[in-house]
């Protein structure tokens, strides 16, 4: 990775430290594995939007070495796969050349979470190595009960996506929304939203909501930014300047989507291990991120 790394512990170890100290106020790790099960109903067969500066140019911010392989076998399927949405993004200004906004910090940001997980958070959850990235008519998309979303303030789904999501959310699948900004873009995720579940609301979530304490226990929404605005000192972007966890509870008051609505959780994940991004915000992407997955394969 760009930079050199001060004298002592690496980014890595101090989010693994970090991590292993906000666990000794979670649930015990035997509790949550009983209900590490994938959602029901999955039977059926089947880059960042801010301004940057040359040395954080387009890029800077594509793909960069990664931890785990991108190509060639995947290894073993685990009961969690980490999967990424491919969605239309015909409006976006940012990443076009390189296939639409879906592409923002991948597969770095994918591959980092999934070490995040399988090393440093301690649950026994059984996480396949490599990330999957799926086009939402994919009929391998219910072999999946998690889905994630970037840049989704850019995204513009067809009527077939549209009811593809609400079959998949109707048989157990969870979404999972991050990194979008400002009114703008907000507007933009209510409208695709409505789309999906016309007949629910997108509520803001109390800090006492159960997926902010599945694991670890989350007690504060914490603006992510990305590593340009970091090292500046600024978290919010587009006048995006307060963070919120949302989501869509269905009839029965399960979450179905989780929404990271002004903060960029993706790219504190693509960036941990560089010594230029802080680990404080770090550690708040991979709390949440950590606490979205259990919630949303044992719920």
């Amino acid at each position: 990775m760009a930079g050199r790394r001060p004298q002592g512990q690496s980014p890595h170890d101090r989010l693994r430290r970090a991590l292993k100290l906000a666990r000794r106020a979670a649930l015990p790790v035997a509790l949550v594995a009983l209900v590490l099960m994938p959602a029901a109903g999955q039977r059926r067969r089947r880059g960042g939007g801010t301004t940057t500066p040359p040395e954080l140019s387009v890029a800077a911010e594509r793909p960069r070495n990664t931890e785990l392989p991108t190509d060639g076998p995947a290894g073993p399927a685990g009961e969690f796969t980490f999967a990424r949405a491919i969605y239309t993004s015909p409006f976006s200004p940012y990443w076009t050349r390189y296939g639409g906004s879906w592409t923002v910090d991948y597969p770095e940001a994918d591959n980092h979470f999934i070490t995040g997980m399988r090393e440093w958070a301690g649950t026994n959850l059984n996480i396949t190595q490599r990330p999957e990235a799926i086009e939402l008519l994919d009929e391998r998309l219910f072999n999946y009960p998690f889905i994630y979303f970037v840049e989704p303030g850019f995204m513009e789904l067809s009527p077939e996506e549209a009811a593809r999501l609400r079959e998949y959310i109707l048989r157990g699948g969870f979404l999972f929304l991050d990194d979008f900004w400002g009114e703008s873009e907000w507007q933009n995720v209510q409208t695709q939203l409505k789309k999906v579940l016309p007949e629910y609301e997108i509520k803001e979530l109390p800090l006492t909501h159960p997926i902010l304490h599945s694991y670890l226990d989350i007690e504060e929404v914490v603006q992510v930014p990305n590593i340009y605005n970091a090292q500046r000192g600024i978290t919010g972007e587009k006048g995006g300047n307060t963070p919120y966890y949302m989501g869509i509870e269905d009839k029965s008051g399960r979450l179905v989507v989780f929404i990271s609505r002004n903060s960029d959780l993706g790219d504190a994940w693509e960036w941990i291990n560089d010594p230029r991004y802080p680990v404080k915000y770090g550690l708040a992407a991979y709390r949440i991120g950590i606490n979205v997955v259990i919630y949303a394969m044992s719920h």
